[in-house]
């Protein structure tokens, strides 16, 4: 039988859908301080620990002197009943268009409209120019390519500041603006494993690095102190500050999936070039379906090719041993690959074997194993909280291998102690045709004032 529900005067009721990024930047931008809209709730999933929170009310406005509670996605159904909800909004990212729609199809069962916001609504613009680098996947690059271009614009005399896509995991008043320029305010502020592994880069080029909650204050600051702004995206998200370029990386391993996740197809369809990345290792059947998807959408638009080369500190562990994979978190879950820089790198190097890490694993890795069973050999550095990197470093401490390969952006012997030797993995941009460099020139000209 299907539900019905009683309407009534006043606000639109309405219960947000996220995952602790996208949809408390919604909320600030369209529903925090509109009296035509009551909030009712958040619904969070992907990212755990963030359900049974509230988002504070020193960030929700006047109109939540209590706040507003944050709920697991699974309640949604009583929630629209129990709270008279009339509308859903979806506000988070990486998710397969036929995922969007079984939520849209649960929404809508239980008797409430479902929508999603739009760029217009929810960008904010800066007075600084602004670079977006965006993806159509999570793990397609994204973070190489943003520093590539972070040091292209520091080599020219250019102060820049990134602005990153929300990872607020902690205290969300805390977090509402947050500067990082040292591995001390990264200590300071207790940041987490995948907070690591984007922050930490740009600290070694040393560039501060933006983040929080409120974007609006966050972009203000930032402002201060760079003649311009890059934003590194996060998941395939499309950018909170509207770009005045808008670059996105396609990936080959993973062809059509430009058309077919959310908001990922949003970002293919209004970039202003496009980066394949990884051309090096993918077969070029893939390349040539994604330029030809491309070029069937936008048949002037530049288009990038550039490979991700990995370069591996004391290589000479590798040959002949038996490994073990860490690589990076958000790609291997959510992100969908199976494996990443640190399976190719135990291969270049002629490692005797990548030891199967599921017999050893416990606690919330197990768990993640379940989550995603594409998973194969390498491990996510699920870093959420400290019971997690501790449940890592003991399924590393266990696993009878001789070395460890640590394929992730953030350096773990940091973090954890790991009893065997450590090589560590990195991946680099190349601009293979020089593509990029002419892109990057024409919005200096367009955009920049000399330094």
């Amino acid at each position: 039988m299907t539900p019905t529900r009683t309407g009534a005067e006043g606000p639109t009721r309405a219960l947000i859908m996220g995952a602790g990024g996208r949809d408390f930047h919604n909320f600030n931008m369209v529903f925090r301080d509109n009296p035509d809209y009551q909030v009712v709730g958040f619904t969070a999933t992907q990212i755990p620990g963030i359900s049974g929170r509230r988002y504070p009310a020193s960030l929700a406005g006047k109109l939540y002197p209590d706040g507003i509670p944050i709920f697991p996605e699974e309640e949604m159904e009583s929630l629209i009943t129990g709270k008279n909800v009339d509308y859903v909004y979806f506000s988070y990212s990486d998710v397969s268009h036929l995922e969007v729609m079984h939520q849209a199809s649960r929404a809508l069962a239980t008797g409430a409209s479902f929508a999603l916001l739009g760029p217009d609504q929810t960008m904010l613009t800066a007075r600084t120019p602004v670079i977006a680098v965006c993806a159509v996947r999570t793990g397609a690059g994204k973070s190489p390519a943003s520093q590539w271009i972070v040091r292209w614009l520091q080599e020219r005399g250019h102060r820049v500041s990134v602005l990153r896509h929300p990872m607020p995991y902690g205290d969300l008043a805390r977090q509402a603006v947050q500067r990082f320029a040292s591995f001390t305010d990264l200590d300071d502020a207790g940041v987490t494993v995948e907070e690591r592994e984007e922050y930490e880069p740009y600290i070694r080029m040393g560039v501060p690095i933006w983040a929080g909650v409120d974007y609006a204050s966050i972009l203000a600051r930032a402002e201060e102190e760079a003649g311009v702004i890059l934003w590194d995206g996060g998941n395939n998200d499309f950018p909170f500050l509207r770009p005045d370029l808008h670059l996105v990386i396609v990936d080959p391993h993973r062809p059509g999936h430009e058309l077919a996740y959310h908001p990922g197809e949003v970002n293919f369809r209004m970039a202003d070039a496009y980066l394949l990345t990884k051309v090096g290792s993918a077969p070029p059947q893939q390349i040539e379906q994604v330029r030809q998807n491309i070029q069937a959408l936008r048949p002037a638009a530049p288009i990038v090719m550039a490979d991700l080369d990995i370069t591996v500190q004391r290589p000479e562990l590798i040959k002949g041993q038996q490994v073990a994979i860490v690589g990076d978190g958000p790609t291997l879950t959510h992100g969908g690959m199976a494996f990443g820089a640190g399976t190719i790198a135990a291969k270049n190097h002629n490692a005797a074997a990548i030891l199967d890490p599921r017999p050893y694993l416990t606690g919330s890795l197990a768990n993640t194993f379940e989550s995603f069973p594409h998973l194969d050999r390498e491990i996510p550095a699920m870093g959420y909280d400290p019971s997690q990197v501790r449940e890592l470093e003991e399924v590393l401490k266990r696993m009878p291998v001789d070395v460890v390969i640590d394929a992730t952006p953030v350096d773990l012997s940091r973090l954890i102690n790991i009893d065997k030797p450590v090589v560590n993995v990195d991946y680099q941009l190349r601009d293979l045709e020089g593509t990029l460099v002419s892109i990057l020139l024409q919005f200096e000209s367009e955009y920049l004032a000399s330094p």
